[in-house]
């Protein structure tokens, strides 16, 4: 069983390769490192260091050195992080471990989700239906969006040949985001959340039509709703049983249902053109959650496409983390990859016991991988929870 840590590259580097891997392997117990290979801006509260208690990573750079033949020609180029330019290639010291019998190397790697390209390149982010850019969202729709995503799997698994590449956000994102200083005085509900996320700009709009979908008429409609959103004086819900009834809510309002199954496409697409790109010898699958249809994720097409997903069940009590793996096992298939992921903060699960409930739920309801977050974000002691869930599997 794959049994795997998402971590970071700073945190590896502070606390030197062997001591963190050791505590993966040896206090953990596990068998693989999931490091961040590409990822986006934040501000992080780092218990582990013994070098910061607090770091902003460099916004949507990525954390290997890229192949420049393989980027040629294309609109939009990464940037390595100063990070890895200044304290060493960290992702290729893990493969070089485990080439010696060290721990797998799988390449967490946020794909869309990219503030920093979004601002150099706004022709390419997701807009709503007034055409107001989400700039920390690239359009799984727009070519040079998607060109930029394919070359970089293809260039890490061709030039570092990872085990595992876990995709996250190949897709459309929400409208609320944790962006600097965001801010709503409406209160938006769900739904409304939701509206504002859909995507109109020219790349979906041309897709849709060459599909024979009326995103005109869709766009209309969502613009009355986000304009009724934001002129009623408390919030309000227009459909009480979102998002738990899925796109059927909308069924309803035939163009707006027609551009939501439409909306899978370029998803579905893009992950199928990243599994052909990338070197065969590295599994390719999504990271994604149970309310992944409302960032256009079909798992049932998806993992016919891909290697098979990483299904997080962050919070979630021992039984619906059983309901979400058994959901995601069916629509894969026995034969895909299917890990559960577990979130060690301290509102997300109650110490060694309930880790070990929740991980016990989810391997009897299908899961055949487990990944836990985040190395160096929680303190030590919650490695030993990691052991206790993990042992006798």
């Amino acid at each position: 069983m794959n049994r795997s840590m998402w971590a970071y590259a700073w945190d590896i580097l502070d606390l030197g390769f062997d001591a963190a891997l050791g505590e993966l392997r040896d206090r953990a117990g596990l068998n693989c490192v999931s490091l961040a290979s590409s990822y986006h801006a934040g501000r992080f509260l780092q218990p582990r260091s013994p070098k910061r208690k607090a770091y902003f990573p460099e916004d949507g750079t990525i954390y290997f050195h890229p192949t420049p033949a393989r980027w040629d020609g294309l609109a939009i180029q990464p940037k390595v992080a100063d990070v890895i330019a200044e304290g060493g290639d960290v992702l290729r010291e893990l493969v070089r471990r485990r080439d010696q019998g060290g721990m797998k190397v799988s390449c967490w790697t946020v794909c869309l989700h990219n503030t920093r390209l979004g601002m150099l390149h706004p022709g390419a982010v997701t807009r709503n239906a007034f055409g107001d850019p989400n700039y920390y969202s690239l359009c799984p729709s727009n070519p040079d969006a998607r060109a930029y995503v394919c070359a970089l799997v293809e260039d890490m698994t061709h030039a570092y040949r990872p085990d595992i590449v876990e995709l996250e956000t190949p897709s459309f994102m929400g409208f609320a985001h944790e962006f600097h200083h965001e801010k709503d005085g409406v209160g938006l509900t769900a739904e409304d959340d939701f509206a504002l996320s859909l995507c109109f700009c020219a790349s979906c709009m041309a897709r849709a039509k060459r599909a024979g979908v009326d995103a005109e008429a869709a766009r209309r409609l969502i613009a009355e709703w986000i304009v009724e959103t934001c002129e009623r004086e408390r919030p309000a819900p227009r459909f009480p049983e979102f998002p738990a009834g899925g796109a059927d809510t909308f069924r309803p309002y035939p163009a707006l249902y027609e551009f939501l199954l439409w909306r899978r496409e370029p998803v579905t697409s893009l992950i199928a053109e990243i599994r052909a790109r990338a070197h065969p010898s590295s599994r390719v699958v999504l990271i994604d959650f149970a309310g992944g249809w409302l960032n256009s994720c079909d798992l049932g097409q998806i993992g016919k496409v891909c290697d098979g997903a990483v299904l997080c069940v962050y919070g979630l009590a021992p039984e619906q983390g059983a309901a979400v793996i058994a959901m995601g096992r069916a629509a894969l298939g026995a034969d895909k990859f299917l890990s559960a992921g577990f979130r060690l903060f301290k509102d997300d699960v109650d110490g060694a016991d309930g880790l070990t409930a929740q991980v016990r739920a989810c391997v009897d309801a299908g899961a055949d991988a487990l990944n836990f977050y985040n190395y160096g974000l929680v303190p030590a002691p919650r490695l030993d929870w990691i052991r206790k869930a993990v042992s006798g599997l």
